[in-house]
């Protein structure tokens, strides 16, 4: 928690309760006398669009006509219809994206399309659209969304590692529903960790700027002079839940390995070094470290591709394939970049002798395979798949994770057999492999609530210990 005279870090999307804006550059380019913006923003505007999210209220059984069971879930955890028996309307918020291909493409942050039931896009020419999500990704904050529409203006990609503090870069989205809004500042800070992505593998690496932007900016564009995307808006410093001098965007160098991710494998490709860091200045060392500048390796996990390269606790890494590493966002950065198999070069500090060694990052698994979104994903014991359209449709659900096996561990001992379609947890609706694998994650140490449907339509509950 932070004190008073320190600031709180709000997402730009209004409406919503979440807490937290490819082509080579011209190196002809030059600014023109009497600096101005209008170039940056011209190019820029009619890539950016407006984002509307709607909520409907999620349904713990759908499609049940109601019974006892029905009664005993409304006594212990209230009416899932509203209040007094009544349905809650929609819930809506706004946020913005920005367009990457000609066929309808958009990024925007994951916090924009969260759990919504319908995306609504307007273009800058005001026409809608309703658009799918083709993936997203919790662990940077972003998403990428698609609209059926051709011929459309996109931006180009910049180069967010050129950027240099105190540069000029404008800030494009709709806060407050105020659309095709433009602002301008320089870039303050770079690689800016503010612990606001709680994710376990969350990577801060961000952009820090004085640009001005509000609710409603989630998912814009940070651009440079060029009108090239150097950055998606994503958080701002606030007291207040406005704007109150930083903002700070998700760097182009994430933002385009993930969409390219999303694109060919529908889910991000983590690629892990398998160590614990913190800076060489945290308060948490028990030793004092002599190296001013570099990441700390507090523990090196066990067969993890930092341990099969030779790293060590204690050690202090000062490059990543080059690149000077400076605190634990850099580091996450340069590796968050590359795939599970792919190999870095790793320099670092060890009794005072400078090493470089070579890595084989991981994944999630601790494998070096590439992880694709229908691979089954294994929780203790047992396997799972995000149910297809024609499992949801034969049980008449939204939403829901099928169970594809299950061996040993605490599922098998709960009693859920193969087959079994989760589709909520503690009442809350369990949308995909994603949502089943937070919610769980987040459960440690509590008892939960499962709710779901066998093929035959057969609903079941489980309580576990977790």
């Amino acid at each position: 928690m932070f004190e008073k005279e320190q600031p709180s870090y709000e997402s730009f999307q209004t409406g919503q309760n979440v807490k937290f804006s490819s082509y080579l550059t011209d190196s002809s380019f030059t600014i023109p006398a009497g600096l101005n913006f209008v170039f940056a923003a011209e190019q820029t505007t009619p890539t950016v669009v407006h984002i509307k999210s709607t909520y409907g209220q999620p349904q713990v059984n759908e499609g049940h006509p109601g019974g006892p069971m029905d009664d005993w879930l409304k006594d212990f955890f209230g009416d899932p219809r509203g209040y007094h028996g009544q349905p809650r309307p929609p819930q809506q918020a706004a946020g913005s994206g920005v367009i990457i291909s000609s066929d309808g493409y958009i990024i925007t942050n994951n916090h924009v399309i969260k759990n919504a039931d319908k995306l609504e896009v307007t273009l800058y020419d005001n026409r809608t659209f309703e658009a799918e999500v083709i993936g997203a990704d919790p662990n940077t904050d972003i998403a990428l969304v698609k609209i059926n529409a051709e011929g459309l203006p996109f931006i180009k990609y910049g180069d967010s590692d050129k950027m240099r503090i105190g540069e000029w870069v404008l800030a494009v989205g709709n806060p407050f529903d105020l659309t095709s809004t433009v602002t301008a500042g320089i870039i303050s800070a770079k690689g800016r960790s503010i612990g606001i992505l709680r994710e376990r593998y969350g990577i801060e690496s961000f952009i820090q700027t004085d640009a001005a932007v509000n609710p409603g900016n989630s998912g814009g564009a940070l651009v440079n002079l060029r009108g090239e995307l150097i950055g998606i808006n994503t958080a701002i410093a606030t007291p207040t839940g406005t704007y109150a001098g930083y903002s700070f965007a998700v760097p182009v160098s994430i933002v385009h390995k993930v969409i390219n991710d999303l694109t060919e494998y529908g889910v991000v490709q983590r690629a892990l070094l398998g160590i614990q860091i913190v800076n060489v200045n945290d308060p948490r060392l028990e030793e004092e470290v002599d190296d001013l500048v570099g990441v700390y390796v507090f523990e090196v996990n066990e067969n993890s591709a930092a341990e099969e390269a030779g790293l060590k606790k204690g050690d202090v890494i000062i490059k990543i394939e080059g690149h000077k590493v400076t605190n634990t966002a850099e580091l996450q950065d340069l590796v968050a970049r590359n795939r599970p198999g792919d190999k870095i070069k790793v320099t670092f500090n060890r009794d005072g002798q400078t090493q470089t060694v070579t890595a084989k990052l991981k994944n999630l698994d601790n494998e070096v395979r590439i992880v694709r979104k229908n691979d089954a994903v294994i929780i203790e014991g047992a396997s799972f798949k995000n149910a297809t359209e024609e499992d949801l449709e034969n049980l008449d659900l939204s939403y829901g994770v099928k169970v594809v096996d299950v061996k040993s561990g605490k599922w098998y001992d709960t009693g859920i057999k193969k087959g079994f379609v989760i589709s909520s947890i503690d009442k809350r609706p369990v949308r995909n492999v994603d949502d089943l694998r937070e919610m769980l994650r987040t459960s440690k140490g509590d008892g939960i609530l499962i709710a779901g449907k066998y093929p035959d339509g057969e609903e079941a509950y489980y309580g576990m210990g977790w």
